[in-house]
């Protein structure tokens, strides 16, 4: 059984997933890709883990980084786990671009190589938006490109841990 619970944010609505005991998606509403990996049959019930998930989130949007995170446990192939571990590294505050998490892959892989194309798939598609950074990465030349809660989204995240200094594309 797949759960979801709804909570307010700065952002929007989000729609928040868990098998019971860890996070499996959170959306914002509207967003690109939103509840692709959820299951049909859900229930929408306020458990301890979406509690956890709602504390995280009032520390990050009071301007703080979080000193946890909730257990994740997002649906995708091995590419898209492997570059969604990999966001997951991207230091609060801090950024990094499709390609950076191309040359990532390749080192982690045994020169495997994946294309910041193929890169970029991966991180729009990641489930679990805000928790899992996927607003954390920009364009090589250090401008904005597309995300799935839009670019004003991705904006208002960056710059509450502190990034100001954005382009747009």
């Amino acid at each position: 059984m797949e759960y979801i619970h709804k909570i307010k944010s700065p952002v929007g609505l989000l729609v928040v997933s868990s098998d019971g005991q860890n996070i499996s998606g959170l959306w914002m509403e509207g967003q690109k890709y939103f509840a692709r990996t959820l299951e049909k049959d859900v229930l929408e019930q306020n458990l301890p883990i979406f509690e956890n998930v709602r504390e995280w989130l009032d520390i990050y949007f009071s301007g703080r980084e979080p000193d946890f995170m909730p257990p994740l446990i997002p649906k995708g192939s091995s590419f898209q786990q492997s570059i969604w571990n990999n966001l997951r590294k991207i230091p609060y505050g801090q950024t990094t671009t499709y390609g950076e998490l191309a040359k990532q892959f390749a080192l982690e892989n045994k020169g495997k190589c994946s294309s910041a194309r193929a890169v970029g798939t991966a991180v729009g598609h990641n489930p679990i938006s805000i928790l899992i950074p996927c607003h954390r990465v920009i364009g090589k030349n250090g401008s904005l490109t597309g995300y799935a809660g839009g670019i004003d989204t991705k904006i208002k995240l960056l710059q509450l841990e502190g990034i100001n200094d954005i382009k747009h594309s």
